[in-house]
């Protein structure tokens, strides 16, 4: 992984602990039941990037990070887009994202029983 790996999880943490604060107002003020499934979403996942993009030097914890925030990325845009535009992104992309939601999670737990098995560096 390159160098800015840590850098942009990190910035991308940031962004959808924003973006989770912004749509949980938005959704106290108009209702909206997508609006505040998405901020919830964002704002339980923003703190595992941030924690990957500090910590996670390795490649296999890296990646699990990027499969985390393309699978909040399709969940909550497409709860969102349901919300304001009336419309999805395209034809199954909140399971599409849930399932790489899951699958990051996965991933994470396969990294910590790696690195367990791996011993001290």
């Amino acid at each position: 992984m390159s160098a800015l790996s840590g850098p942009t999880l990190i910035a991308a943490a940031g962004l959808c602990g924003a973006a989770g604060v912004a749509l949980s107002a938005a959704a106290a003020h108009v209702g909206g039941g997508n609006l505040g499934t998405a901020a919830n979403f964002l704002l339980m996942h923003a703190p595992a990037l941030l924690a990957i993009g500090l910590l996670g030097q390795r490649r296999s914890l890296t990646i699990a990070g990027y499969v985390l925030l393309l699978g909040m990325a399709l969940f909550c845009g497409d709860l969102v887009a349901r919300e304001t535009i009336g419309q999805r992104l395209f034809p199954m992309a909140a399971p599409a994202g849930g399932i790489l939601m899951i699958l990051g999670w996965l991933a994470i737990a396969v990294a910590g029983f790696a690195e367990r098995t791996a011993g001290p560096r």
